[in-house]
């Protein structure tokens, strides 16, 4: 199939697909291959060599989510060949943009690597197959149905006859591909659906340069940059006198929101930039802090008439008849993603006018699109070497202003490459943070404690009205910020959630499940109902769940495994808690203990998904244990306050990550049931913090409404 799209479209698209998962959509397999393509490609998916090699093209981005392995599975299954002799690489942006961008999205987010692309890609190996199947039999002189594949070798049982891929893949690459192709069905996987060793993992144990921060290139140069501390702000004058006079500075760069310092190696180009004396008009933000933030949100709970995320019965009406009212709220802070690896772009802008970019990014077309505008360059004398990603988390997805910045401070110094490498404290302090919340709930529940009405007012930042405008529906509501809310999954007759936006001057993106917070408030008050019922919170949850509901399914899988009712060790509390969202559902137990001094230790943790199919089990079991060590930290003591206008933050040191003595245990129960596609890389963040805080009250007596828990005394009542 053709994709004819002018470049003001794919500008359009791929700005939108920046995002990562709201607007996300994917085209279908073509072949349309290049002139001087290598022969031995079959599509743009599939290349196989004469020895057999059959090397897969992988269009999403890497983070440690094992996304390159898993579709490479998907094409493997479909073309059915031996999967020792599979390889995988990274398809070209460049070349994407000139064959109508030939690999679907290149966006990498909301857990949809592989259940976004899943069909194409999977129908790229069937129409490959059916392509090598046909070159055979032509070349026998044999009906295509009467041969069969097994790992690679074409057989044609009557004449005893037998090919390799290798040795029919430059004919197959000159058939025209089929119309129609057969996907198998789940149940005769023979590679999709197996705990394959993933293909990153040798190279990152070996330490092989595989990472944005690894790049070295000749007569290389290096940047390290200084941002307003305040957000909004701008250069108003420097005095760098002093670090122009440093060993080996080359080039101080002034753009009008940042100044870096080029030199030759980026230890010096640090130390340099800290001698820089800058003068920074903070925009009028200086004041702002945490007490103006907590203001601002606070005065979008007090608006009447706020625009409705869902609006089922009469909830007022329901929730003044109510036999009891029970209300409470809930809040969130300011949290930066803390990427193991900093922000980092190695720009080379060459003498022939073709820029080369190194980076990770979790949209390399969105990367592509910024380095062309930066550099005044068309599309297609743009090229972005796409790396693994040392954390992305939904940092590197959206904006792409590290981009921006490596090929402005590049362009400064046309014919040499340019790495630009943020510090840890660059990093921390002007990141695109989850936005901080504050949420009134109100519940209405009849003389038996049945819920019978719920009234919700979120007051928070909007990603979307930073990052995709366009995004917004028209009353102005954001999707993510009134998730596990607005699509709430129990059964309740009248149900009302508000919305009041409230961006302040601090950045605000894509931070993993994002939403999360919401699941964690929702969680925990559903908990407080169940109390004031006197029921069991598992038993409260089925209650308001239809029959048939996937969500059921979870929560029974996971009160199963985790012995949900049975006695525990002596001073050891459970927790339960349910969340669906990014395609799967997903239920969580959690066991914890709280020292004498108030130290709470989560020692177990049970989580069940239900994503519908499994590509590969290993990895979606890493990938729950991903999600419960990163969102440890923000549970337990991770935030970023705010004074002065600026982040407080500066590193590690002050923001800590969790250690590996305070990793609990965690079992993952996978229950596929199949007949849909979700993801696995944010489903076990969901329920983790109200799962922990639902053991805690078990364990304390006392109510967590806000995160960290360093902000509270768990010491018991």
């Amino acid at each position: 199939m053709s994709m004819n799209v002018s470049r003001r479209e794919f500008l359009k698209v791929s700005a939108a697909l920046g995002g990562g998962f709201a607007l996300e959509f994917s085209f279908p397999a073509a072949s349309m291959a290049l002139p001087g393509a290598p022969v031995q490609e079959v599509n743009a998916w599939i290349v196989i060599h004469p020895d057999d090699r059959v090397v897969i093209r992988i269009a999403r981005s890497e983070m440690g989510q094992g996304t390159y392995t898993a579709l490479a599975q998907l094409v493997a299954e479909e073309l059915d060949c031996d999967w020792a002799k599979v390889s995988a690489e990274f398809a070209s942006p460049n070349e994407h943009f000139r064959r109508n961008r030939i690999w679907g999205s290149m966006s990498t987010g909301g857990s949809m690597g592989v259940r976004s692309s899943q069909d194409y890609v999977r129908k790229a190996g069937a129409s490959a197959r059916a392509m090598l199947v046909a070159a055979a039999a032509a070349q026998w002189k044999v009906p295509a149905a009467e041969c069969t594949v097994d790992k690679g070798i074409i057989a044609h049982a009557a004449s005893a006859r037998k090919l390799r891929y290798g040795q029919v893949a430059a004919a197959a690459a000159r058939l025209a591909p089929p119309q129609e192709v057969k996907l198998r069905d789940p149940k005769d996987w023979k590679i999709a659906g197996k705990p394959v060793h993933r293909f990153d993992i040798p190279d990152k144990v070996r330490g092989k340069p595989v990472f944005a921060t690894d790049v070295a290139l000749p007569g290389m140069l290096h940047a390290s940059i200084a941002q307003c501390p305040v957000f909004g702000g701008k250069v108003k004058s420097i005095d760098a006198s002093a670090a122009q006079a440093m060993r080996g500075v080359k080039k101080i760069v002034r753009e009008e929101n940042f100044v870096a310092v080029v030199a030759d190696s980026w230890w010096r180009a640090n130390e340099a930039l800290k001698k820089l004396n800058i003068v920074w008009d903070v925009a009028g933000n200086g004041d702002a802090s945490d007490v103006t933030i907590a203001a601002m949100l606070r005065d979008g709970l007090a608006q009447a008439n706020l625009p409705q995320a869902r609006n089922i019965g009469d909830a007022p009406a329901a929730l003044a008849a109510a036999a009891k009212v029970i209300e409470a709220e809930y809040q969130s802070p300011y949290l930066n993603h803390a990427t193991p690896e900093p922000q980092t772009c190695t720009a080379w802008l060459k003498p022939e006018g073709f820029l080369d970019v190194w980076t990770s990014t979790q949209n390399a077309e969105a990367s592509m699109i910024a380095a062309a505008e930066t550099a005044g360059l068309p599309l297609e004398k743009v090229e972005v070497h796409k790396m693994m990603l040392g954390g992305g988390f939904g940092r590197r997805g959206g904006p792409q202003d590290f981009v921006k910045q490596g090929v402005a401070i590049a362009k400064a110094l046309p014919g040499v490459p340019v790495k630009l490498m943020w510090s840890r404290e660059e990093d921390m302090q002007h990141g695109f943070y989850r936005p901080a919340s504050l949420v009134r709930m109100k519940a209405g529940v009849d003389a038996e404690g049945k819920l019978v009405a719920m009234h919700t007012t979120v007051a928070c930042p909007s990603i979307l009205k930073v990052l995709m405008p366009e995004a917004l529906n028209k009353q102005g509501i954001d999707f993510t910020a009134v998730r596990y809310f607005s699509d709430m999954p129990y059964t309740v007759p009248h149900q009302q959630v508000d919305y009041a936006m409230r961006n302040g001057h601090v950045p605000v993106g894509f931070w993993r499940a994002p939403g999360q917070q919401n699941a964690f408030y929702r969680e925990c008050f559903i908990d407080e109902l169940a109390l004031a019922a006197g029921k069991d919170p598992v038993d409260y949850r089925l209650a308001l769940l239809k029959a048939g509901d996937k969500n059921r399914l979870v929560l029974e899988a996971v009160a199963k495994a985790a012995g949900w009712g049975s006695a525990l060790p002596s001073g050891v509390y459970r927790g339960v808690a349910l969340a669906d969202g990014f395609g799967s559902y997903t239920a969580m137990v959690a066991e914890v203990s709280v020292s004498a001094a108030g130290e709470p230790v989560v020692r177990r943790i049970v989580v069940a998904i239900d994503s519908g199919h499994v590509v590969n089990p290993d990895t979606c079991r890493a990938q729950a244990e991903s999600n419960v060590v990163f969102g440890l930290g923000s549970i337990l003591y991770q935030e970023n306050k705010v004074k002065n206008g600026r982040i407080v933050e500066e590193n590690f040191n002050d923001f800590r990550l969790p250690q590996i003595a305070e990793m609990p245990k965690v079992e993952t129960v996978l229950v596929p049931t199949g007949g849909f596609w979700g993801g696995h890389g944010e489903p076990a963040i969901q329920p983790l913090a109200p799962a922990v805080c639902n053991a805690l009250f078990s364990a304390t007596g006392k109510r967590i409404r806000s995160l960290p828990l360093s902000r509270h005394d768990l010491r018991r009542a």
